[in-house]
């Protein structure tokens, strides 16, 4: 196992990151899915389980016109490492704020995600969201 990573790939994942933001930001279904591998794996903050490219746009479609609309996230990579030359694994922290709706308020939530290098670029290959929980007074 290696965690040699260049700076032009940690760049490049960035910014995947931050296409995903400004996907999001739009309300852009088809965008967020873009950068997904077409039989990826996503798990939400629900524990919900969508397979591939299709689903994950689909389910972003829908949440954007529902309990996320109008909402707007902000994403900053914390950390990324090679796992292998051509395989990736970044953790990135997400902040939410839904203006409306049964998630109105702001929720941070921290995603991991295994990439892979696919040509000169890199593809989501696995995606897991976790909530973090209400801070306590």
């Amino acid at each position: 196992m290696t965690d040699t990573m260049t700076s032009a790939d940690r760049g490049a994942i960035e910014a995947l990151v931050q296409s995903l933001q400004a996907a999001w930001n739009a309300g852009d279904a088809t965008a967020f899915a873009a950068p997904f591998a077409t039989d990826a794996d996503f798990v939400n903050i629900r524990a919900e389980h969508a397979r591939g490219r299709e689903a994950i746009a689909a389910g972003h479609g829908g949440i954007f016109k529902t309990i996320y609309a109008g909402s707007t996230t902000s994403q900053t990579l914390e950390a990324a490492r090679l796992l292998h030359p051509d395989l990736a694994l970044a953790h990135v922290k997400s902040e939410l704020n839904a203006p409306t709706g049964p998630m109105a308020g702001l929720h941070v939530a921290r995603y991991s995600m295994v990439l892979a290098r696919v040509g000169g670029g890199w593809q989501i290959v696995a995606f897991h969201n976790t909530l973090e929980p209400p801070k306590r007074g």
